[in-house]
């Protein structure tokens, strides 16, 4: 036999108090409802959703929200291009800004033919992992380890492991800097595309050290540095290194290097 004390009025209890929190949560969303500018969403679905960090944002959807209510530049976007500079500065009502290409560049030269491997890696294979026995399984401590996180870090596919060492493709590289971030031996560096020479070592140790584990590597002799009239080329703890906001494109520097480890990259439609 149903008892109201003991099945009825325990449901009613249940309904009255499902049909209280549906009215307060109703009342709360229209209390505490933020209304969101719907150009963020539009500027957000322009953006390459790379969410690589490269504007200096967390994400696309920040970097969007950042525009229309921080007023952030619109061309900092650098997978997008100035295709999507335009069309967010368009949605804005601003004038676009042009950006300045950029690709990554590998700061190591140290094919199979420059250099040798200390060990062969049997671990998971990345980069990563391989730092973390002896600083590297190659010669030279500096150089790339050629296991290819930068190139799973790619979204584009622009970066393969050729000759040993990692290899960037200008015409697929969005410059998102992705692979810069993931590199453990920090060799990958963004530069603007109109900059078309590189030291391509990043070796620390003296010029003696240097020769005997990679015959590619900057032996710090100077001679670039002492070339260079617009002073972009500054030789530290014997490596010379490239300022390209300094770098003219002269290629004095190229012709000078007697070892060959500045190196021009010419980019090609």
């Amino acid at each position: 036999m149903i008892s109201f004390e003991t099945h009825i009025l325990p449901i009613l209890i249940f309904a009255v108090l499902g049909a209280l929190a549906g009215i307060l949560l109703t009342v709360a969303s229209k209390v505490f409802y933020v209304k969101t500018d719907e150009r963020i969403s539009e500027i957000s679905d322009l953006l390459p959703q790379a969410n690589c960090g490269a504007c200096g944002y967390a994400g696309c959807a920040d970097y969007a929200a950042a525009i229309v209510e921080k007023g952030a530049a619109t061309n900092l976007c650098k997978p997008g291009g100035n295709e999507t500079a335009q069309a967010a500065s368009a949605v804005m009502g601003v004038t676009a800004e042009e950006i300045v290409p950029e690709i990554a560049v590998l700061k190591c030269n140290g094919t199979c033919n420059a250099t040798q491997k200390r060990f062969d890696f049997g671990g998971v294979q990345s980069c990563a992992a391989a730092k973390r026995f002896y600083g590297g399984n190659g010669l030279c401590s500096f150089g790339c380890i050629g296991l290819g996180d930068c190139v799973s870090a790619c979204d584009n596919q622009a970066i393969a492991i050729v000759d040993g060492i990692a290899q960037v493709t200008p015409s697929l590289c969005g410059a998102c800097g992705k692979c810069a971030k993931i590199c453990p031996n920090q060799l990958i560096t963004i530069r603007p595309v109109t900059k078309h020479y590189d030291v391509r070592c990043s070796s620390r140790d003296n010029g003696k050290a240097t020769k005997l584990v990679c015959k590619n590597g900057c032996i710090g002799c100077k001679i670039c540095e002492k070339k260079c009239l617009s002073g972009a080329i500054t030789v530290t703890d014997f490596h010379a290194s490239i300022d390209y906001e300094k770098c003219t494109g002269c290629g004095q520097c190229y012709d000078a290097c007697p070892i060959g480890c500045i190196t021009c990259c010419e980019p090609t439609e």
